[in-house]
């Protein structure tokens, strides 16, 4: 996908209010799971390291929009899992779905929570089935400001620090996110071989 995607354009055609929306869309909002979240991130702040956006006006706004898209899928699937759920035939929906996602995040919800923040796709349905698992909210929230924080301040300000100190850094965009994009998958199948060695 990102063959195809002048990210440096959409970044610079959605401005402030377009990443927000986004950040929030990826952050827990079904039709979010597509957008390229991580590569906006980096790119925004590769930007603003060039005067284009303003960090200050970036990180507090992303911030906010990746916790609010978190507590959005969290609230959707509390409010509607139990509906889709609730046929114990139906053939996708079973309440054995529940039991599991309600076992997982008691075992791993707030490392999950965390985790999922940089793995794409991953972190639009990670706080839905949470809401659906019924994971406590105080701790969902709690792990939600953390993982938001991390993810939304600390890959735009990646991407504003490097291109601060490497000349030129924007010819080597695509290269860079495919890197952020590989380095993002290792800690969540570091998690899976270690749940799978311990089972």
């Amino acid at each position: 996908m990102l063959d195809f995607i002048d990210i440096p354009k959409m970044v610079e055609t959605f401005g402030y209010v377009g990443l927000g929306l986004i950040v929030f869309a990826e952050s827990g909002v079904f039709l979010g799971f597509f957008l390229p979240g991580d590569s906006l991130l980096f790119t925004a702040g590769l930007l603003a390291s060039q005067g284009t956006l303003s960090l200050p006006v970036l990180l507090p706004l992303l911030f906010v929009c990746a916790v609010a898209g978190d507590s959005f899928g969290y609230a959707f699937g509390r409010r509607v899992g139990p509906r889709l759920f609730s046929k114990p035939d139906a053939r996708l929906f079973k309440q054995s779905h529940v039991r599991r996602t309600q076992d997982f995040y008691d075992r791993h919800g707030p490392k999950t929570i965390i985790l999922a923040r940089f793995v794409p796709i991953v972190r639009t349905f990670a706080p839905i089935l949470a809401g659906v698992g019924r994971m406590e909210y105080s701790k969902f929230i709690r792990f939600n400001v953390i993982g938001g924080f991390i993810w939304a301040v600390g890959v735009t300000t990646a991407g504003y620090v490097l291109g601060e100190i490497v000349p030129d850094v924007d010819k080597y965009l695509l290269p860079v996110i495919a890197v952020i994009v590989a380095a993002s998958l290792v800690p969540a199948v570091l998690e899976v071989m270690r749940s799978r060695r311990k089972r």
